[in-house]
C-alpha cells in the first residue's frame, strides 16, 4: 500500500506538458509529414474543383493502398476540396460523402449541380425574368460568372441563370469570371 502511494505521489509531482505547447485546432489538422507535403497546390482549401475524367475513385485515405468508396462515372462534377496530402486531395461530393482522390482526377473548370428539386432557370438574373430550362436534381452544369445570388450556367447548348443557393459547386459569397 505504501509503495501505491509513493508512485501515486511521484506522478502528481511529475508536471503536465504546457497548453502553450499543445496544437491548436488549425494546427492539429495540418500535415507534418515531409511526404504529405510535397506537391501541395498552394491553392486555398476548401474551394470548389470539378471532376475531370468520366471515371474517377474516391477512396478512403490519400493513396492507390486505400480500398475505393465510390466511383464518380461522369466528368464536370463538382467536388469541394477540404484537404490536401501530396498528391492527394480530399474532397466532398453534393451529398457530403468524403474521400481522397488523386489531383490528377480534378479540374479547376467550375461547376454546379442542381440540387433538392427541379429548379428554374431564367433568362437574366431576376425572379420575374422568363424561364428559359427547368432542371432537374443532379443535373451538372458549367459555370461561367456568379456575382450576387445569380450564376450564369450552360450545359448541352442551354444556358440561364440559377440561385446559387440552388446548387452545389459554389459558395454563397464568390465571384466568379
Amino acid at each position: 500500500m505504501r509503495a501505491f502511494l509513493l508512485l501515486l505521489i511521484a506522478l502528481l509531482l511529475v508536471p503536465a506538458p504546457a497548453l502553450a505547447q499543445q496544437p491548436t485546432p488549425a494546427q492539429a489538422s495540418q500535415p507534418t509529414n515531409k511526404d504529405a507535403l510535397k506537391n501541395r497546390s498552394g491553392l486555398p482549401v476548401p474551394r470548389f474543383a470539378s471532376l475531370r475524367a468520366n471515371k474517377a475513385h474516391m477512396r478512403s485515405g490519400p493513396g492507390k493502398e486505400y480500398p475505393v468508396t465510390w466511383t464518380f462515372v461522369r466528368a464536370g462534377t463538382p467536388l469541394e476540396v477540404v484537404a490536401e496530402w501530396n498528391i492527394w486531395r480530399k474532397v466532398r461530393d453534393a451529398d457530403g460523402t468524403e474521400g481522397w482522390m488523386d489531383r490528377a482526377m480534378l479540374s479547376g473548370d467550375r461547376s454546379i449541380q442542381i440540387t433538392r428539386q427541379t429548379r428554374d432557370l431564367r433568362a437574366r438574373p431576376d425572379l420575374s425574368s422568363p424561364i428559359v430550362l427547368r432542371a432537374e436534381p443532379g443535373v451538372v452544369m458549367r459555370v461561367t460568372m456568379c456575382a450576387d445570388r445569380w450564376c450564369r450556367v450552360e450545359g448541352q447548348g442551354r444556358s440561364g441563370y440559377l440561385l446559387r443557393e440552388q446548387g452545389f459547386g459554389v459558395y454563397p459569397n464568390e465571384t466568379i469570371g
